[in-house]
This record gives structure tokens, sequence and C-alpha cells, in this order.
């Protein structure tokens, strides 16, 4: 067999592929610059919420949620890119900051369905809501207000047992499994830091009291 006829169609096989590949180039290049603006956003939001800015907060969760809206709607067409990746950190960035909202100012906490994220995302998101809330308890310990605290504690123990149930293949979790061990190792630590801490005010308390009795 002649070799033109062996390659015969390949160049325009190739050419059609060239189009497609510039295509997806184009969508991925928006959807990087959009993932960089959710990230960005998302830290913003948390840190109105740490500063106890809780409308600021929600008003930038709102403009971080168009965001992933339109990210999501330029993977429309280009499956191949929107699982994983820097796709999938951006919008576990958008879930923590909405969960981290929902838990520090006693809202509901949203579904995966609610935020327009995969299950496996939104898992993610979740499992990084335990580090703001290990902040969270030790800006309120050194308020002096360690009681305060102890919801909290709890609420990132109840998120550790969530995720550690998880017993699935990382290609299934998107990494999970990394992020619930990172997630114990905050929930002890934070356990001897706010155990240590209310010992310390009760010590105070009982100081207090003895010194008005003398």
């Amino acid at each position: 067999m002649e070799v033109d006829a062996i390659l015969s169609g390949v160049e325009k096989t190739a050419d059609a592929i060239r189009e497609q590949l510039d295509v997806l180039d184009t969508v991925r290049e928006k959807a990087y610059k959009l993932s960089r603006e959710i990230v960005r956003a998302s830290s913003i939001t948390i840190k109105h919420m740490h500063r106890n800015e809780v409308d600021e907060a929600r008003g930038q969760l709102g403009a971080t949620a168009a965001l992933v809206a339109e990210m999501q709607e330029a993977l429309a067409d280009a499956s191949q890119l929107s699982r994983g990746g820097f796709v999938a950190d951006a919008e576990k960035e958008y879930v923590e900051a909405a969960i981290v909202i929902a838990c520090m100012a006693g809202d509901e906490v949203p579904d995966h369905a609610t935020l327009g994220v995969c299950g496996a995302v939104w898992l993610n998101g979740l499992a990084e809501v335990v580090g703001e809330l290990r902040r969270h308890v030790l800006d309120l310990i050194r308020m002096g207000e360690p009681e305060r605290a102890e919801g909290f504690l709890a609420a990132m123990e109840d998120i550790h047992q969530i995720i550690m149930s998880f017993d699935y293949p990382d290609a299934i979790t998107l990494g999970l499994r990394r992020r619930s061990d990172a997630a114990r190792g905050m929930v002890e630590r934070t356990r001897g830091d706010l155990t240590n801490a209310l010992r310390q005010a009760s010590l105070e308390k009982r100081l207090g009291q003895l010194e008005e009795r003398l």
C-alpha cells in the first residue's frame, strides 16, 4: 500500500482536531481566569466573617456565586475540563466560604445542589471549613471567651466525623482523605488549646472568688 494511501485523510483529521483544541484552549483560559477570581473572592468572604462583618460577607458570597455560575457556563460544552483541577479547587473555595458564613452566623448550611457543585467538591469544601473554625476558636480564646468556642469545636468534630465516613478512592472524592487527615490533626490541637483555656478561665474565676471572700 502506498504511503499516500495510508495517510489519506490524516491531515484533514488533524486539522479538525486542532480546531477543537483551539476552542478548548480558549475556554480553559477563560475558566482559569474566573477560577482565580473565585478563589480571591472566597478568601475575602471568609476574612469578612472573621472580622464579624456578616452583611459584607454575604454580599461578597453573592458576587462569588455569580463568578462560579459564569465559570460553569463557560465550561458547559467542555466537560473534559469541568472536573478536578483548578475548576474543582475554585468551587471548593466557594463552598468553604458559604459554609463558614453558615457556621459562624448560625444559618442553615447550604447543600451541594443549592451551591451548584458536585458532591465531592462540596465534601472537600466542608473539610476546609475545619481550619477556619479552628481560627475562630483561637480568636475567641484570645478575646477571653473560651466558653463560646465550645460549640465551634463541636462543629469541627462533627465535620471530621462526616468526612471521615467517606472511604472511597481519591479519584472519586478528589483527595478528601488527605483533607480528612489534616482535619483530624486540627481538631485534636484545637481540643487541647480549648481545654487549657477553659481550665485557665476556671482557675482565674476561682481565684477571683477567693479574693472577694478575703
